[in-house]
């Protein structure tokens, strides 16, 4: 967990450094992602995607041929030839040159100066280093008193979110076109059902969403009182995180559809996944919207309360991790600890400063999230339920909470979720594809990198685990039943608890300790 978190603080600082970035050209004067006269754009720039031909007239005069922008971001073989001549078009070629959109080459030449690749990776460019270096001490400065200070803080970064999408979904709601996008958004196509891709990416979805294994939550609820009732609060979380990325929906849609009227294309065409929505497609609809600038400043505020609110939990998991871990050496040098580790998340976060570093960026996103998150769910699952034992688990929680983990979840816990997770890592391994970031696919030997990137997290697990064999004591078999029990000095935070603390020693026989995960016994 605290690799995974440390991968994920790593790579998601420059997601906050972007939004830093918008966030301050958001006070412009003119924003510069809605026109085509700055420095940085090219002789083919286009202030508006669009397949109407009067919106051709930027680029053509009478009896000129253009190619018109269809598809956002991607060269696709159905493109348009159309001919400006009376107000005529004709299509008689199969094939589309890309004009891209202010907003596009905001994003990639201002923002990223993006190279051809991740072959030509140069040197890392001022302006994304000053923004990476507020983002890292804007957080480290937020966690350095502790979780207290975190818990303040999240009061704002954590609500004012709902607040800011509420406005601008009532603002969005109020343009033309955005009831199109809505009823796209929740119009059910049944049939993708049957697609094993789909499932694939609800549970990816899931899984980034509600941070299960990722050890933020964990991290979390130990500052919680020890008699805390926990259930509800996983209830009311998950509800919450179900309740939000739906409301979300609506405020993506709602604008889609508005660029969809605007530009006379289908959402689907306007839609696209990754960052582009956030930072290219999202900007370009704000700038079209009356008082642009007081929308952008709204929409990249909450982006950045966000973006704060994960980093939180994560960084706070890397903390506790390392001082639960060596105690005598970080226990009592929080601050000394979190000024080296500014240091180091600064100092690897320069590569995504460079003009290749939105490729490294794609790259370690792509394997990072997807194949450890899943295998590691499962190994959680199996190291609590059948190592440390349900039956105990149950015990602790009831002496906690004064009930009794329910049959349900321990057969979620025993034999459902594991299955489920280690089913899902194995259909992500099949369906391992080549990565790819927009129109851009990565060459073949960065396979191989990938691959590393995603065993990082996972490679501990047997590391520390054949570390505790090799240093325990006695033959094989005594060292593994030795692991597999809780340490001696294991036992409840409380004091009161800890004098009625009964430990508990697992039945012996493979049907009996199968009976007593699931069902229990008195």
């Amino acid at each position: 967990m605290v690799t995974i978190s440390f991968i994920i603080t790593w790579y998601y600082g420059l997601v906050v450094a972007w939004i830093l970035c918008y966030l301050f050209y958001s006070f412009y004067p003119t924003l510069p992602w809605a026109s085509c006269d700055n420095a940085w754009n090219s002789d083919r720039c286009v202030v508006l995607r669009s397949v109407r031909p009067e919106n051709a007239s930027r680029f053509a005069s009478s009896n000129e041929s253009v190619y018109l922008n269809v598809s956002y971001g991607i060269n696709v073989s159905y493109g348009i030839n159309a001919s400006i001549s009376n107000n005529t078009s004709s299509y008689p070629n199969p094939s589309m040159d890309f004009y891209p959109t202010a907003a596009t080459e905001f994003w990639r030449y201002r923002i990223l100066g993006m190279s051809s690749g991740i072959d030509v990776i140069g040197t890392p460019q001022w302006h994304l280093v000053l923004a990476l270096f507020v983002a890292t001490l804007v957080i480290f400065l937020c966690v350095m008193k502790g979780v207290r200070s975190v818990g303040k803080v999240a009061y704002v970064t954590a609500t004012l979110p709902y607040l800011l999408l509420t406005v601008i979904l009532i603002r969005s709601l109020t343009l033309e076109g955005s009831l199109t996008g809505v009823l796209y958004y929740i119009k059910p196509d049944f049939s993708r059902l049957l697609t094993v891709k789909v499932w694939f990416e609800a549970a990816l979805q899931v899984f980034y969403s509600l941070g299960p294994a990722y050890g933020g939550v964990i991290t979390m609820a130990s500052y919680n009182k020890f008699h805390n009732k926990c259930l509800g609060d996983a209830a009311l979380c998950t509800a919450m995180d179900c309740f939000s990325n739906f409301y979300c929906g609506f405020v993506v849609f709602s604008i889609l559809g508005f660029l969809a009227h605007e530009s006379g294309l289908s959402v689907e065409d306007v839609a696209e996944g990754g960052p582009g929505l956030v930072f290219q497609v999202y900007p370009e609809a704000l700038s079209r919207m009356p008082l642009p600038h007081l929308w952008a400043v709204l929409f990249f505020i909450m982006l950045l309360a966000v973006g704060l609110d994960s980093q939180f939990a994560q960084l706070e998991t890397i903390l506790g991790g390392l001082r639960d871990m060596y105690p005598s050496t970080f226990g009592k040098r929080k601050n000394l600890l979190l000024m080296v580790m500014f240091c180091v998340f600064l100092l690897i976060s320069l590569i995504f400063a460079t003009p290749g570093g939105i490729f490294v960026f794609a790259l370690v996103d792509w394997y990072s999230g997807v194949y450890c998150i899943f295998l590691t769910s499962c190994f959680e699952c199996i190291v609590v339920a059948w190592i440390y034992g349900a039956e105990r688990f149950s015990r602790d929680v009831e002496m906690m909470t004064g009930r009794r983990v329910p049959t349900a979840i321990r057969l979620s816990l025993c034999i459902v979720t594991p299955i489920a997770t280690f089913a899902a890592f194995l259909g992500s391994v099949l369906s391992l594809d080549t990565p790819r970031y927009s129109e851009y696919v990565f060459p073949r030997y960065t396979e191989v990198i990938g691959v590393f990137i995603a065993l990082l997290a996972v490679v501990p697990i047997p590391i520390i685990a054949l570390k505790g064999i090799l240093q325990a004591k006695g033959p094989v078999t005594k060292r593994f039943s030795d692991l597999s029990r809780p340490n001696v000095e294991w036992k409840p935070s409380d004091k009161a608890a800890q004098l009625v603390y009964k430990k508990y020693d697992r039945t012996d026989g493979l049907w009996s300790t199968f009976k007593t995960n699931i069902v229990g016994t008195r």
